[in-house]
C-alpha cells in the first residue's frame, strides 16, 4: 500500500522563469547547503535546453525526526536520495521524481508539473510513499508525506526567493 500526497504552489512569475531557477546548479547548491541537513550534496547533474536530470542527497538527524519515524530507525539519522528528472513540454513542464532511503523498506515516486497559471505559473507534485514494514507502516507513510510537504512548501519558498 503506498500513501499518495500532492503539493501546489503558485508564483507571480512566468514558468520559463521559475523553472532556470528550480534547476540552476548553483541554486540547488546553495539550498542543500541551508536545508539540505547532514551529508548533502548533488551527486549528479546534466542539463541542456531541452530539460535537467540530478540526483541529489539529504540528510535528516535523528533528533528531527518525527516520533513514529524515530521509533523504526532509532538512534540514526536518515540519509534520502531523490532523482528528479524534467523535460520542456508545451507551454511548461513534466518531471518525475524518485526517493530512495538506502538501507530502509521506504521511497517515494511520483510526477511534476511547472505550469502557467494566470499570469504567472503552478508547480504540481504528486507523490506515492511507499513504506514496507508491518503494522506501522501506514503510520510512517503518512508521516513521511507530511514531511515531503514541509520540505517542498520550505524549497519552493526558497526557489521563489532566488527568482
Amino acid at each position: 500500500m503506498s500513501r499518495p500526497t500532492e503539493f501546489r504552489a503558485t508564483s507571480p512569475h512566468p514558468v520559463d522563469r521559475v523553472y532556470a531557477t528550480m534547476v540552476d546548479r548553483q541554486v540547488l547548491t546553495d539550498r542543500l547547503r541551508t536545508m539540505g541537513g547532514p551529508g548533502a550534496a548533488i551527486l549528479e547533474y546534466t542539463g541542456d535546453e531541452n530539460g535537467c536530470k540530478y540526483r541529489i542527497r539529504h540528510g535528516i538527524d535523528e533528533k528531527d525526526l518525527p516520533g513514529v519515524v524515530k521509533s523504526f530507525v532509532g538512534s540514526r539519522g536518515i540519509t534520502i536520495e531523490r532523482d528528479e528528472s524534467w523535460t520542456r513540454t508545451g507551454d511548461g513542464y513534466d518531471g518525475t521524481v524518485g526517493v530512495e532511503l538506502p538501507g530502509m523498506p521506504a521511497g517515494a515516486q511520483g510526477t511534476m508539473r511547472l505550469g502557467p497559471r494566470g499570469e504567472g505559473s503552478e508547480l504540481v507534485v504528486n507523490v506515492d510513499v511507499t513504506v514496507k514494514v508491518p503494522i506501522i507502516g501506514g503510520k510512517i507513510e503518512e508521516s513521511v508525506a507530511q514531511q515531503i510537504h514541509h520540505l517542498l512548501e520550505m524549497e519552493t519558498e526558497y526557489t521563489l526567493s532566488r527568482v
